[in-house]
């Protein structure tokens, strides 16, 4: 009796054991699927995190790129620019013209009452003597051996004062820009080098009372603002452009 109530106790006993052999087994098998599985997703992850740094990479050494490509040109840009700035300005530093250089920029201001009487178009005699003089010697700078290549246009910008309404000044401005044009290549004006090549690139520009002249204490002059400005642009300038819209373009 007691040796059949034992050997009942001995299987109850090696059955349990086999149970929980198999539990574990089962245990260790889940477990070993878990850590396969967070292996592969650790894997998809390190490389998809590997192929967005190399993206992100590509496009940071890209940006560089074009920002050392950019800072090359505008150095070049400014060099140039200011080759041509000291030639104009040795070019009239003895004439007895009424105008000013700009030394960043350039640009020649001459006074619009040199040229113009008030509310007029219509250019003064004295400022055809002006632009007979003003007009050989500032071509002949920047169309010159030296910088005609670099040129891509030649601006006649007029300007006036808040006199009257936006309007009315800009027509003015453009009218009084445009009798400089039209000046210059009328049968009256003495031929001067490089007449025929500024057909090409010079035009005429109203800017009405929109840029006005301000004097020491921040107040618009209304004499100096009435003014017809020369200005000049380089090819490389505009291509900087181009470039300044991409590199924006990046950005975003």
């Amino acid at each position: 009796m007691s040796r059949g109530i034992r050997n009942t106790r001995r299987h109850y006993v090696s059955g349990h054991e086999e149970e929980k052999e198999s539990f574990w087994v089962s245990y260790t098998d889940l477990m070993s699927g878990l850590v396969i599985i967070f292996a592969l997703v650790l894997m998809v992850s390190v490389f998809t995190m590997q192929g967005a740094y190399e993206k992100a990479e590509a496009s940071i050494k890209k940006k560089e790129a074009t920002i050392q490509e950019q800072n090359k040109m505008i150095d070049e840009i400014v060099g140039v620019k200011g080759e041509i700035i000291d030639e104009l300005v040795e070019a009239f530093q003895d004439s007895n013209l009424d105008l000013q250089v700009d030394r960043q920029t350039g640009t020649i201001k001459l006074s619009g009452g040199v040229l113009f009487k008030s509310n007029s178009t219509e250019m003064s005699p004295g400022g055809e003597q002006y632009l007979r003089e003003f007009i050989p010697k500032y071509v002949g700078v920047l169309m010159s051996d030296q910088f005609k290549g670099e040129i891509s246009q030649i601006i006649v910008e007029g300007h006036t004062n808040k006199v009257g309404d936006y309007l009315f000044n800009l027509n003015l401005s453009q009218g009084r820009a445009l009798s400089v044009v039209e000046l210059i290549f009328s049968p009256s004006f003495p031929n001067f080098e490089h007449k025929e090549e500024l057909t090409h690139i010079i035009t005429a520009n109203g800017r009405s009372h929109s840029v006005p002249v301000l004097d020491a204490n921040g107040k618009i002059d209304a004499e100096k603002s009435r003014r017809v400005e020369f200005k000049f642009r380089l090819k490389d300038e505009q291509l900087l452009e181009k470039i300044q819209t991409l590199v924006n373009g990046v950005k975003s």
